[in-house]
């Protein structure tokens, strides 16, 4: 099976497993019901992956030599399994011991029990796990209902391959609960459209990556799945985060916990503004997708702070405050590039004049760290309304930050208007094409049949204008030349100048101007009375329609 029958099968398996287990949610609201399930997956997960590390011990002592007690003893040492970075799962923490004791009306609190277990036995968990389940007071035939269901997942086998079944199903299940949730599921889950595109942007293939409103580590998910993808080993990132909603905290460490991915997400959830766990760090690459519009941020607490260099944000609002505390924390350039940041938006952003926001735009603009700006389509986000956009800054535009060198863009911003792109999922969300892990959307160097895809239209756009070589699978007889060109209606490179000009508002519809028409080929002196001779016939359709409306509603007031 190649790599998008897997996932398209993964994706088909979690679909049926959702619908199972929504099934006994019975009045358990979802943002509830959310910790109840992940955490027995979570817990499912790594019992079997202790399970499977036990199977393989065994069979390597046997074939030693080794059995009685001295094999039972071994299969029992916790370093047997640490040292493959297996998490140690303790005896009454394991599935099968739960799934034995399932009937008993107690079953909730000998979850906690083995999940409080798991945490004494690893310290790297202690406190990032959900362990009140007794709490909750789910009906125990639910509960015994949901871990038959949970019990039918098989992840032991080949580590790797059940660690990414159980990765897609779990952020199946993220995507699905931020959608019964509604606006609060944006607290911890962000569209995996603009995930993908803000990592395929940025290329974060080494150093240190950050995000200081992590969520439930989206981003930090793709990041590491684009280095394995072009070839890199994902011990090459370093990932730092922060977060400040205790269970979407806890929700990161088990998304990171059950990929093997290790993060300094700080000791306890905190708020990056009064309490920047990370004071010291400078990334390399920072993604992140802040709430919009926040305007209880303590502004008033934090008017000296050193992150402002380029002006006090105000009290009523948060965008320039994370944007500011973006840029405070991006590397400085370095002989060979310098930090990037790609992050989400409210559009009122880009052309804001209140609180001084105006101000510190145009010094964000005149200090040339703006690359790039994208609007996107609207009903993107299962959570708001409000129109959204990306930024995209860097310290260096000489094209040194690329892994192949680049065109010097000093002094110039790329617009990119993406908001006719899109496709709806739904009735109500629309999403990017080539967006999903399935899709083989970008350059991946196996070619990418996939190139007029959403992503691919604006990352090639975007790549292209900094000066980066052509993928391999580029054709010129069949693409084209590989180099940038102003498009109508969708991309414009623009200097400070010419931003400047235009008041230093951002946003890429004043830049890309109008989508080139095609030309019929219709000759104007023919096709004008044509259009004259149409619209004289729509204008005597009206006519003639209203006067029958009067006469009806005339046979109305008669007949009455």
């Amino acid at each position: 099976m190649n790599q998008t029958s897997k996932q398209d099968s993964d994706l088909a398996y979690a679909d049926q497993l959702w619908k199972a287990a929504d099934t006994l949610r019975g009045q358990i609201d979802a943002a509830e019901y959310k910790h109840v399930v992940l955490g027995l997956l979570f817990l499912k997960y790594i019992s079997d992956s202790f399970e499977a590390r036990k199977d393989e011990l065994k069979a390597e002592l046997e074939a030693d030599g080794i059995t009685g007690p001295q094999l039972e003893g071994l299969l029992e040492n916790r370093d047997e399994y640490t040292a493959e970075r297996v998490f140690w799962v303790p005896p009454e923490s394991r599935w099968q011991n739960l799934q034995n004791q399932a009937a008993r009306p107690d079953i909730a609190t000998l979850i906690d029990d083995a999940i409080i277990a798991v945490e004494r036995d690893n310290p790297s968990l202690k406190g990032k796990l959900p362990r009140d389940y007794a709490r909750r007071s789910i009906a125990p035939e639910k509960m015994k209902g949901l871990i038959d269901l949970i019990a039918d997942i098989g992840f032991k086998g080949d580590r790797a391959k059940a660690r990414d079944t159980l990765g897609r199903v779990y952020e199946y299940f993220l995507g699905k609960f931020a959608q019964a949730e509604g606006k609060l599921g944006g607290e911890f889950f962000t569209p995996r459209c603009i995930v993908r595109l803000l990592v395929e942007m940025l290329e974060p293939y080494e150093g240190r990556v950050y995000d200081p409103c992590c969520g439930s580590a989206g981003m930090f998910v793709q990041s590491e799945r684009f280095v394995e993808a072009h070839g890199g080993q994902t011990t090459d990132i370093s990932i730092f985060g922060q977060e400040s909603n205790p269970t979407t905290w806890r929700l990161a460490h088990m998304n990171l916990a059950i990929r093997g991915i290790e993060a300094n997400l700080g000791s306890q959830p905190a708020d990056s503004f009064l309490r920047n766990l990370h004071p010291d760090l400078k990334a390399d690459y920072i993604l992140a997708n802040p709430p919009f519009n926040i305007s209880d941020w303590s502004g008033k607490l934090l008017a000296d702070d050193v992150r402002w260099q380029y002006g006090p944000p105000p009290v009523g609002n948060a965008n320039y405050a994370w944007i500011q505390h973006f840029i405070h924390h991006l590397a400085p350039p370095n002989g060979h590039g310098g930090g990037v940041a790609g992050f989400v938006m409210a559009n009122g952003s880009l052309s804001s004049g209140s609180g001084g926001e105006g101000e510190i735009r145009q010094r964000i603009v005149e200090a040339d760290l703006v690359d790039c700006i994208v609007a996107l389509p609207a009903q993107l986000f299962l959570t708001t309304g409000i129109p959204a956009c990306l930024w995209f800054l860097t310290r260096d535009k000489t094209g040194k930050n690329l892994k192949h060198g680049g065109r010097d863009r000093k002094g110039e911003t790329l617009f990119i208007d993406a908001r006719k792109l899109g496709a709806m999922q739904t009735r109500t969300l629309r999403v990017l094409t080539g967006g999903d892990d399935g899709e083989s959307m970008l350059a991946d160097g196996m070619g990418d049949p996939n190139f007029d895809s959403d992503l691919g239209r604006i990352v090639y756009a975007f790549r292209q204008w900094r000066g980066e070589p052509a993928p391999d699978w580029w054709s010129e007889a069949e693409h084209g030349k590989w180099e940038y060109r102003d498009i109508p209606g969708f991309c414009k490179s623009e200097t400070i100048e010419g931003i400047g000009k235009h008041g230093f508002v951002l946003t890429p519809g004043r830049y890309v101007g109008a989508e080139a028409q095609d030309d019929d080929g219709e000759p104007f002196e023919e096709k004008y009375p044509r259009l004259l001779a149409e619209l004289e016939e729509c204008f005597g359709e009206g006519e003639r329609l209203m006067a029958l409306v009067r006469e009806r509603m005339g046979r109305l007031r008669h007949d009455e």
